[in-house]
C-alpha cells in the first residue's frame, strides 16, 4: 500500500468514527426526548457536584446547578430544592441544619389558613401550626390568625420535629418561646453560636451587662438585640464571630466594651 493510499484510509476511518459518534449522540438525544422531562431526584435529597438532577426542557437551572445537553446537574454538595420548573441546590456548608429541641429565632414570611411559615435561616422554612402556637382554643370562623402572628413578626421558638422529608415543625409551647417586639436581628455563622454564648453563658452575659441590651441567641445563627446600645452590642457579637478561633477573646471583648464606656463618660 502506498503512502497516499494509507493516508486516504486513515482519513476514511476518522470520518467513519465521527459519523458513528454523531449517530450515537443523536440516538442518545432521541432517547432522552422519548423519556420526556424528568425530575430524577427527590426534593431535599443530598447531592454531590456533577450529580444528575433533572432532564428535559421543562427544567431550568437555579442556584448551585447548571444545565448541559438538556440535563440539570449540581455544582455543589447540598440539598435539592425545586420551585415549579426551577431546580436549585442549597449548600450544606455553613447552613443551619435543625435539630429537635433547638431554640431558634424565626421571622414569619407566610400565613396560611391555620398555620404560619417561618424563615429560620435553614434550607427550608419552619412550619408552625395553630395547635403548636397557643394553648387556647381558636375558632377560625371568628378569628383572624394574623392577630397572633403576621408577616414580618419575629419569634423565639423551638424545633419540635424534623421529618425524614426535612419538614421542620415549630412549637411555641415552651416557657422561653415568645414574640419579640422591636430590636434588630443580625446573622452569624451557626457553628459560631457556642463561642458567642461562651462557657456557662459567660460571653453573651458579659455583652448584655456591658451594653445594657436584651440579647437572644438562636442556635440557627440569628441574634436578636434590643436596647440603647444595639450597635455596640452588634459590633461585639460580630467580633466574636470573626475571632472565635483566637485565644483571649473574652478579655478583648471586655476591653472593647469598657473602652466605649470610658469614651461615653468623657
Amino acid at each position: 500500500m502506498t503512502e497516499k493510499e494509507d493516508k486516504k484510509k486513515t482519513v476514511k476511518e476518522e470520518l467513519d468514527t465521527k459519523k458513528v459518534e454523531k449517530e450515537v449522540k443523536v440516538e442518545l438525544k432521541e432517547r432522552n426526548e422519548d423519556k420526556g422531562s424528568q425530575m430524577l431526584v427527590e426534593e431535599k435529597a443530598v447531592v454531590v457536584p456533577g450529580e444528575l438532577l433533572a432532564r428535559g426542557i421543562d427544567f431550568l437551572p437555579g442556584n448551585g446547578t447548571f444545565k448541559e445537553d438538556g440535563e440539570v446537574r449540581s455544582k455543589i454538595m447540598g440539598l435539592v430544592k425545586k420551585k415549579e420548573h426551577l431546580v436549585s441546590v442549597v449548600p450544606l456548608s455553613g447552613t443551619y441544619m435543625p435539630i429537635p429541641g433547638d431554640g431558634v429565632i424565626g421571622v414569619v414570611d407566610g400565613v396560611q389558613i391555620s398555620s404560619w411559615l417561618l424563615d429560620i435561616n435553614a434550607p427550608y422554612p419552619g412550619f408552625l401550626s395553630l395547635a403548636e402556637s397557643t394553648e387556647e382554643f381558636v375558632d377560625l370562623s371568628r378569628s383572624d390568625i394574623t392577630d397572633y402572628y403576621d408577616i414580618g413578626d419575629v419569634v423565639y421558638a423551638r424545633i419540635n420535629k424534623v421529618t425524614k422529608r426535612k419538614d421542620i415543625q415549630i412549637t411555641m409551647k415552651d416557657r422561653m418561646c415568645r414574640k419579640l417586639h422591636g430590636g434588630n436581628i443580625i446573622k452569624i455563622t451557626p457553628a459560631k453560636v457556642p463561642r458567642l454564648i461562651g462557657r456557662s453563658g459567660s460571653m453573651i452575659e458579659m455583652i448584655k451587662k456591658k451594653t445594657g441590651c436584651h440579647i437572644i441567641v438562636g442556635q440557627n445563627g440569628l441574634v436578636w438585640i434590643k436596647g440603647e446600645r444595639e450597635v455596640l452590642a452588634a459590633e461585639a457579637v460580630l467580633k466574636v464571630e470573626r475571632e472565635s478561633h483566637t485565644e483571649g477573646l473574652t478579655d478583648r471583648i471586655g476591653e472593647m466594651l469598657d473602652q466605649f464606656a470610658k469614651e461615653v463618660v468623657k
